[in-house]
């Protein structure tokens, strides 16, 4: 099956991340599968599967923002931040109001620190948190900063908040719940949750694992399969023909007098090490470069090219 690109999977309740790529690959005879972006077991929606080809493109989809539905249960603190931990603590909530919430709910708005959770893929001295959570183990995490792009409360019956949130990579919904009930004093977790988007892939376009298992045909799969070129489509292009393609596919730089700047067409302005698809002038798409790049070895800017898709 000469498929490469970017499969959008809803992942079901109950699944790891890895769990789907084992099953698809076993299922579907490819072997070269995988994912970009970890959804928690009890997580459902969109996990963006990486098909031949594009397991070289993992790195430049995982800065893509991501939207979520969730429901945050104020009142019970747990030690995996989630309602399939043990709880630690439990305090009454009868006097929290709305407008306290949506107040507290409005100031995680923006740049925000989180500290990852002990339950989390994150590696401390070359080791998963969650392997060490496992032993009973805590060790100190430093906070790092995520991006609350949107976040607004979509249904409000305490102790349960439902919420939609826009946010950057790296964030941790589990946490922006512990946090928000630790400000609200009664402590909280996530109870559940829903990713609605990665970047341009949208749940309401994803398929079903149980659908493809079952001998669905990529050809009618309504959107849910990207090729490598519209995966990547969020970066400009530029063009290369005769030698100079040959010469990319091998890795080689190209002098930047020689490329052809379809990104002027599209009106985006390149100003020095600019991440760009390389194509040849039929539309076929051969790498992903860097340019123009400064190498003194060449004499002056260059097309460098960062991975090749031959």
């Amino acid at each position: 099956m000469a498929l490469h690109g970017v499969l959008n999977v809803n992942k079901p309740d109950g699944w790891t991340s890895h769990d789907v790529v084992q099953r698809l690959r076993s299922g579907l005879g490819i072997q070269k599968v995988g994912h970009a972006g970890t959804l928690d077991p009890h997580a459902t929606g969109v996990l963006p599967i990486l098909i031949g080809k594009g397991t070289k493109i993992a790195q430049y989809l995982l800065g893509w923002d991501k939207e979520y539905g969730a429901v945050l249960q104020l009142g019970q603190r747990t030690d995996t931040q989630d309602a399939w931990g043990t709880v630690l603590e439990e305090s009454p909530v009868e006097s929290l109001t709305e407008d306290r919430i949506r107040s507290v709910f409005s100031t995680f708005q923006g740049s925000v620190q989180q500290v990852p959770p002990m339950y989390s893929a994150v590696k401390i001295g070359g080791q998963p948190l969650y392997k060490k959570a496992r032993r009973g183990e805590t060790v100190d995490r430093p906070a790092k900063t995520v991006v609350i792009h949107d976040i607004e409360i979509q249904r409000l019956n305490i102790p349960e908040v439902a919420f939609r949130v826009v946010c950057s990579k790296g964030t941790y919904v589990r946490t922006l719940c512990e946090d928000i009930g630790n400000i609200l004093q009664v402590g909280g977790h996530l109870k559940w949750l829903q990713r609605r988007r990665v970047g341009p892939i949208h749940v309401d376009q994803a398929v079903e694992i149980e659908s493809l298992l079952g001998g669905l045909e990529f050809s009618r799969l309504d959107g849910a399969f990207w090729g490598l070129d519209q995966a990547l489509e969020g970066f400009p292009a530029v063009e290369v023909d005769g030698d100079d393609a040959r010469k990319v596919l091998h890795g080689n730089a190209i002098s930047w007098d020689r490329v052809v700047n379809s990104y002027l067409e599209q009106k985006v302005s390149l100003m020095g090490d600019n991440l760009v698809r390389v194509k040849q002038k039929d539309g076929q798409l051969l790498a992903l470069g860097r340019g123009p790049v400064f190498q003194s070895a060449k004499g002056g800017p260059v097309l460098a090219i960062e991975t090749v898709f031959a």
